[in-house]
């Protein structure tokens, strides 16, 4: 009786104390990790995207996987001496960009990835640069899982990567899903995708999170993505990114993207959906939808993404953000870092608020063989010119470019092409060539991918239905096509070309005309049509290496874009390429 006497005291005293809980401050829901005390979990999400072979600092020191591994281990101190743990994630494309990682299977980016002590990686569309084999051996060379729900084995109808992982953080279990671009299917080599089946995001990600929901597997499900971010889910012709897929999903399903794939740093204005004004070293409020957030570290390891997390009353909560400098320069007006004069001396000047970094001793060792392997051949000099070859992104996917005209000459003119006129997607076209020496590594480094020069054939009205299609690409993809040797006018409201002259031979619907393309835009990549071209068996690099060789010296003047050749007209007015799709307007 006594037993029963104490128990009902006590339930007694319960009910009197939760009754008495609305005029308490001591018994009212916590609103922040202080008051939630002990209740409150904390951890940290430091993330990197589209490394693209940039294991090495660049040649003004700046990122780098050595000083990059000298961040992340200060910030594990740091948030290891408060009780708290680092999940390191990557948002993918570790392949393609760097002449010293790409002709070497980007064995030291994985390699360094595994001495910073990276915890899982989407797969990006470049890891399908390369043939399978390669994606094989860098799965197994990885310490960290590779993951991708969406990719299917036509073979198997497996899943060919795993779709999810969880991480123990901190007491808390995070389920973390893989997912990647479905342009990867028109993006990615297709010579190399015959048996892989790129599905919905949208799709797969409702799949995965119901499995892990049924299996309580989790109390978090992230993902990380290699999908792009585009403001207010305006994805023009590319595949629809993150913003999509956290709107299509019910709010509370996800907590945080991971991203990559557009590369750039996703920093919002405050209150709307366009992005802040973003410079070095500026403060970045990632973005939002339907309680998810959103984040993405611009490329290369220029900055690690960090954003600190606390866990109480069954929600995640975001209590601070930050991208990283890593050695990050002052820029100049054109966009290289700015020098600083004392006396005789020159120096570059690190981003303000930001101290240097230095690179880790061991990783420096370890990487430095594979930096200096093949430097012979990488810096011999097999040309120059007298000005800038642009080939910048934000460049030659929007208008017609020196460099654009002279790749696409390069191909057609080549003595076993010899086309009419040549054809080059933009996504091809990954840097300029300053002027001065033109080495070997310039070269692999604007045309990295390797892929093969075609030839092609076609009636004149069957090359007019053609460029209806691939001129009207959209500026800002890939896709965006540039021309050398054709005259023509693009009605890019109509999707419509008029071609006046090829090869100043006129031009007819009736008379037949050859051009040059890639092997992977002739096999539909970029969204290009699908056509039957003659591969040459030679790589573009080896092409474009052979043209400069024998011109020696390249007049800029003789590549630039000449009024008139080709025209952009939308809305009325002319344009230098067809706009994307308008950003759509999202309503709550």
């Amino acid at each position: 009786m006594r037993h029963m006497l104490i128990k009902g005291l006590v339930a007694t005293a319960v009910v009197a104390a939760l009754t008495g809980c609305n005029n308490s401050d001591d018994d009212k829901v916590p609103t922040t990790c202080a008051e939630a005390g002990s209740a409150c979990t904390t951890f940290t999400v430091l993330h990197t995207n589209d490394n693209h072979g940039r294991f090495w600092q660049s040649e003004y020191g700046e990122y780098g996987m050595a000083a990059r591994k000298t961040l992340i281990d200060q910030i594990r101190d740091e948030v290891e001496s408060r009780g708290s743990q680092v999940l390191l994630l990557s948002g993918g494309d570790i392949n393609t960009g760097v002449p010293e990682s790409d002709m070497q299977d980007a064995v030291p980016d994985f390699i360094g990835m595994n001495l910073i002590g990276y915890d899982a990686m989407a797969v990006g569309n470049h890891e399908f640069d390369n043939p399978l084999d390669i994606v094989q051996m860098q799965r197994k060379l990885a310490d960290f899982p590779m993951l991708a729900a969406n990719i299917y084995d036509k073979v198997s109808g497996k899943r060919y990567f795993d779709p999810y992982k969880v991480f123990h953080i901190n007491g808390l279990r995070i389920a973390v899903i893989g997912l990647t671009t479905v342009d990867t299917a028109k993006i990615g080599n297709p010579e190399y995708l015959t048996n892989l089946e790129f599905t919905d995001p949208q799709v797969e990600i409702k799949k995965v999170i119901k499995e892990i929901k049924d299996a309580k597997a989790a109390d978090l499900i992230f993902a990380t993505t290699h999908m792009g971010h585009y403001a207010n889910a305006a994805s023009g012709s590319n595949a629809p990114g993150d913003v999509s897929l956290a709107r299509a999903l019910n709010e509370g399903d996800l907590q945080a993207i991971i991203g990559g794939h557009s590369q750039n740093p996703v920093c919002m204005e405050p209150g709307n959906e366009s992005y802040a004004a973003f410079n070095r070293g500026d403060e970045c409020k990632p973005d939002q939808q339907k309680g998810t957030y959103i984040m993405q570290a611009h490329e290369w390891g220029k900055y690690v993404g960090r954003a600190d997390f606390e866990y109480f009353n069954g929600e995640l909560h975001l209590a601070s953000y930050k991208l990283v400098p890593v050695n990050l320069m002052v820029l100049d007006a054109y966009g290289t870092p700015a020098l600083a004069v004392k006396g005789d001396k020159k120096s570059t000047t690190l981003v303000p608020g930001t101290s240097q970094i230095d690179e880790d001793i061991g990783v420096l060792q370890v990487l430095r063989p594979y930096q200096e392997k093949g430097q012979a051949l990488l810096d011999v000099i097999i040309g120059n010119t007298d000005g800038m070859l642009v080939g910048e992104r934000n460049i030659v996917r929007f208008e017609q470019t020196n460099l654009g005209h002279l790749l696409a000459r390069a191909q057609s003119q080549y003595k076993l092409v010899n086309s009419d006129f040549g054809i080059m997607n933009s996504g091809g076209v990954r840097a300029s060539i300053p002027a001065g020496n033109i080495t070997y590594r310039d070269v692999l480094t604007v045309q990295p991918f390797g892929n093969m020069v075609a030839k092609a054939k076609m009636k004149g009205s069957d090359i007019t239905q053609y460029l209806n299609t691939v001129a009207t690409i959209s500026v800002d993809s890939g896709g965006y096509a540039q021309f050398d040797g054709i005259k023509m006018a693009v009605d890019c409201d109509a999707k419509k070309v008029t071609v006046n002259d090829i090869n100043g031979k006129g031009f007819s619907e009736n008379e037949e005309y050859t051009f040059s393309i890639s092997t992977f835009s002739a096999a539909g990549g970029d969204k290009y049509p699908v056509i039957s071209a003659t591969s040459i068996e030679v790589a573009d690099a080896l092409v474009l290496r052979d043209f400069i060789e024998t011109k020696k010296d390249i007049k800029v003047a003789d590549f630039n874009p000449v009024a008139g050749d080709i025209t952009y007209t939308s809305a009325g007015g002319e344009v230098k390429g067809c706009p994307a799709a308008p950003k759509l307007q999202y309503k709550a």
